[in-house]
């Protein structure tokens, strides 16, 4: 039986890297061989590509309306005109593990808290470090706890021992760690796990100011409020001004494909920071902690748990953290290549989906098809979309014998190419004013030429989703298909 489970674990770990090679390997071939098939295909692929940035642009206006809507309520009077239940017997607890991150990362996070507009005394704040950083997080520890302590209803600092069995070294090890000890402190209060409310932060993470008044409406009048995981708008403006272009383009990029499937709130999975109620926490036995992607692995876990009936609620409000920024531009490129990289590691959830799905036989299979496709074809179409529309799709033109060459299809097919990619841009556009319309205020250090650059940045946007797109998650899906020595551990993008 082991070998078998081995054997079918193995077999959905391919199957990801196997669908992307084979897409590029058959697309070089029929360009050779089969150009006339090539051209076809081509133009198919990038005509229901633009049907899909036609239907993303529909989501991520419906999005930005209820952002632009949510922001301006005031939630913390709403909460306090709820007469079923009282908001003052809910608490947060607040994670916030760290590595390697410098103490002004870490205060500034904390200051951030006390600057929402929510009573501080109805936070735990988890600061969880790791004993491979202990003389590092040692001094944070110390001076975060003098200087923010009283602030809050509890403080827990923990340290994470180095090479316990079973766990991969990352946040997820971490933060299971710092969750069970998180438990025994709130059985000590006596609080009731159905009035906790977890958010579980990058340590750099900065709420919005009426972020956990929002959350705590949402959670107090949901139906069901320990069956659902809570996602916020991620942006990435802590310090976008100081910033490359390219990574300042990757970073609004992630942030507007969150916004359309925010809007399709049956599709989203849990990304980076978000939230959730500490009853299905525990239910679910915390964070694993043998995997690179555990922010997106929780939600399968709940819905594993509770046979389908857990979800995802959009929170059309944002949380904010850092670009990838280290003062030296090729470093910068080289960090955002392996933080993409870890994130298309989330390719790991399909063998994983594969294997609990069969022992789950009360789990809907609408349920069940709906997220495994959607992971699958998005995985897919994360590696391959990009270098299929940008360079593939010429090969065949170029490839093809003058006989081909002559035939109407292949003399009208760049016609047709180039009409479909400039109705493209449409979302591009859409993007770049977007953005620029969020942009935190510009510092006075910088020049307003700025604002205008951002804008034109986006320019870059084909070159970023072939090199921070495409390419990564091809290299993820590879690596998973081979296994072994190839598989990615867990890397920590560096904070400035």
């Amino acid at each position: 039986m082991k070998i078998i489970a081995t054997f079918r674990r193995r077999f959905w770990e391919i199957v990801p890297g196997a669908l992307t090679w084979l897409t590029f390997i058959l697309a070089v071939v029929f360009s050779i061989w089969l150009p006339i098939w090539a051209i076809y295909f081509i133009i198919i692929f990038d005509f229901l590509w633009l049907m899909k940035v036609i239907y993303l642009i529909i989501n991520q206006l419906t999005a930005w309306s209820r952002f632009r809507r949510e922001v301006k309520i005031n939630w913390l009077v709403k909460i306090k005109a709820l007469t079923e239940k009282n908001w003052q017997d809910y608490y947060h607890l607040i994670f916030l593990p760290t590595y390697k991150e410098p103490y002004e990362v870490i205060s500034k996070t904390f200051a951030s808290l006390l600057d929402t507009n929510y009573d501080p005394k109805k936070f735990i704040l988890v600061l969880a470090g790791e004993e491979r950083d202990q003389a590092n997080f040692s001094a944070i520890a110390e001076t975060i706890s003098k200087q923010y302590r009283d602030k809050f209803l509890k403080l827990l600092i923990t340290v994470h021992p180095n090479d316990l069995p079973g766990e991969v070294p990352g946040k997820g090890s971490n933060i299971n760690y710092a969750g069970h000890l998180a438990q025994k402190l709130i059985d000590e209060l006596k609080i009731p796990y159905d009035n906790v409310i977890v958010s579980s932060f990058d340590v750099d993470t900065h709420p919005h100011f009426q972020y956990f008044a929002y959350l705590t409406y949402k959670y107090l009048t949901h139906p069901k409020p320990t069956r659902v995981s809570y996602q916020p708008i991620a942006l990435y403006h802590n310090n976008i001004w100081e910033s490359d272009p390219l990574t300042r383009v990757v970073a609004n990029s992630t942030t507007f494909w969150l916004f359309t499937d925010l809007a399709r709130s049956d599709r989203l999975f849990t990304f980076s920071s978000h939230s959730m109620s500490f009853r299905a926490l525990v239910d679910v036995g915390f964070w694993e902690k043998d995997i690179i992607s555990e922010d997106s692995r929780i939600f399968l876990q709940c819905l594993f748990r509770y046979d389908g009936d857990y979800q995802v609620e959009p929170l059309y409000i944002p949380v904010s953290m850092n670009t990838v920024s280290t003062g030296n531009f090729w470093q910068a490129m080289k960090d955002q290549y392996k933080q993409m990289q870890r994130w298309a590691w989330g390719v790991e959830h399909i063998s994983y989906m594969a294997k609990h799905f069969k022992n789950h036989p009360k789990m809907p299979f609408t349920i069940k098809f709906k997220h495994f496709f959607n992971q699958l074809e998005g995985m897919w179409s994360w590696a391959t979309a990009p270098i299929l529309i940008t360079i593939m799709g010429r090969l065949p033109l170029m490839l093809a014998g003058k006989s081909i060459q002559a035939t109407a299809i292949a003399q009208n097919a760049p016609l047709i190419l180039e009409k479909i990619m400039t109705y493209s841009l449409l979302g591009l556009i859409l993007n770049a004013f977007l953005s620029t319309y969020l942009m935190p205020e510009r510092p006075k250090t910088k020049n307003w030429l700025k604002i205008p650059l951002t804008f034109l940045e986006w320019i870059l946007f084909p070159l970023t989703m072939v090199f921070f797109g495409s390419i990564p998650a091809t290299d993820a899906q590879t690596r998973l298909m081979l296994g072994g020595k190839y598989r990615l551990g867990f890397w920590v993008t560096a904070k400035k």
